[in-house]
């Protein structure tokens, strides 16, 4: 599954990124938890109940990624992170936002 994939390597990317932060705890924990959140219910999604449960899970995880962007723009409007690192990650972070409002879009129409 690409969307599984692409999310477990955003979260990891993550998780390397904030362990590499020292300080700020309140700031990194708030990115990890958005960061990894996104998989996890992608996964949950996985193993739906129902087609509504499904599409639920989906729309947690794209309101993950959006809670994400936020915080990697405080990072890198703080200084924590360079320019470069938040356009790496800002744009796995849009490319896993656009799959999954396709993905939503694509089960509501079904």
């Amino acid at each position: 599954n690409k969307l599984a994939d692409l999310s477990t390597e955003f979260a990891i990317k993550i998780l390397k990124l904030t362990d590499s932060i020292k300080g700020h705890y309140s700031l990194t924990n708030q990115l990890e938890r958005s960061g990894t959140s996104i998989g996890a219910n992608i996964r949950e999604a996985k193993y739906a109940h129902s087609k509504p449960d499904f599409i639920s899970k989906l729309q947690i995880s794209l309101k993950e990624c959006y809670e994400t962007s936020y915080w990697l723009d405080i990072m890198k409007d703080s200084g924590f992170i360079t320019q470069e690192c938040f356009n790496e990650l800002n744009g796995d972070c849009c490319k896993l936002r656009r799959l999954l409002s396709a993905s939503i879009k694509t089960a509501k129409n079904k």
